[in-house]
């Protein structure tokens, strides 16, 4: 690389659950020779993804440059948060090829973007492109496919919905500033669906995107990088509800973590948590967990009510053998009660 040229920088943004992680853990694993630095922006005070992204052992990009901002929405804390660890990634020596930035699921890219436009960091980075990730299978339920009209119309019906929809707000957000829309787990859903999203999209974002159906994150590298979009220069082109406002704030969201000790077996224990999931309407829900008699730790990932488990690393002699789950929701869970059914479920059958 021409050591003055700038640096390329992509933004993945999405949902939460939508599979951004993944996404990252396949283009580590394919980065085709590709020096790579992370920038992880974890929503609340635990940092999981940081965790499952230092442990996938690609050469790509090791513990140094990876680093994580766990003090809430990466575009609320550009400043204090986002602008040093830029500049620690750029004092890497050989610096990297190319940066990666995966925002919160409750971020707005925008004002990512926008700071690209500083002064400080104008000269040595450009954003090559914003990835929007969405859940196939969550649009296809229609969680965030709600029709602008109808929803106007409801809005003067019932009075429980006469304000606007966080959620959506957001989903539009990401989409509006996207160079790529991944239309991810599509697996899940059938081709008519596939298109009927696509469509729907498509009528969202006033420029033309490309939507590309994925499945865990598998796309061609290079596909996902070099897109040299030099997005902070086409700030206009990328509306957002946020746009008359000099910040925001995320109190229609609630997350908490539940410490719980080793579980019996891997198949009752993620049901029980989709049901307790589906009580209290939780988001998401994602951590680790120990399994009695597995030497290796059970990576949980759970969207609403799918949930899966997979054995990604064996315990460290370290560190402490214990449950952590990150859980997140709007706002008014009943932290008390989910945390009471999650221990009670883990609880050994002859407690």
């Amino acid at each position: 690389m021409n050591p003055f040229a700038k640096i390329p920088a992509t933004i993945i943004t999405g949902f939460l659950g939508a599979g951004k992680t993944t996404l990252i853990r396949h283009v580590l694993q394919n980065a085709k020779g590709r020096r790579l630095a992370l920038v992880i922006n974890e929503f609340g005070d635990v940092g999981i993804d940081g965790e499952i992204l230092k442990s996938c052992g690609a050469p790509a990009c090791g513990a140094d440059e990876i680093i994580e901002l766990a003090n809430g929405c990466i575009c609320c804390t550009v400043a204090d948060d986002f602008l040093p660890a830029i500049e620690k990634l750029l004092a890497l020596d050989p610096r990297p090829d190319h940066i990666v930035i995966e925002t919160s699921g409750l971020a707005l890219p925008k004002p990512l973007v926008k700071a690209f436009d500083w002064p400080q960091i104008r000269a040595r980075l450009t954003v090559d492109g914003v990835i929007a990730v969405v859940d196939g299978a969550a649009v296809a339920a229609g969680r965030f496919a709600e029709d602008p009209e109808r929803l106007q119309l409801q809005r003067g019906a019932d009075p429980s919905i006469a304000h606007e929809n966080p959620l959506e707000e957001v989903y539009e957000d990401q989409l509006l500033c996207a160079d790529l829309v991944l239309l991810n787990k599509a697996d899940l859903v059938s081709v008519e669906a596939q298109r009927a999203i696509a469509e729907e999209i498509a009528a969202r974002v006033p420029r033309a995107v490309k939507i590309v159906p994925t499945r865990e994150g598998e796309i061609d590298v290079e596909i996902l990088l070099g897109l040299d979009a030099r997005a902070e220069d086409d700030l206009a082109s990328r509306p957002s509800h946020h746009d008359a406002e000099t910040d925001h704030d995320h109190d229609d969201f609630a997350t908490f973590v539940v410490e719980i000790g080793a579980i019996e077996a891997q198949g009752p224990f993620l049901k029980g948590l989709a049901e307790i999931a589906a009580r209290h309407d939780v988001l998401r829900i994602k951590g680790f967990l120990e399994v009695r008699a597995k030497p290796m730790r059970l990576l949980v990932q759970g969207v609403g009510t799918r949930f899966q488990g997979q054995f990604d690393q064996a315990w460290r002699a370290d560190v402490p053998r214990r449950g952590r789950l990150v859980i997140i929701g709007e706002k008014g869970l009943d932290i008390a009660a989910i945390g009471t059914e999650i221990a009670r479920l883990a609880a050994p059958v002859d407690a």
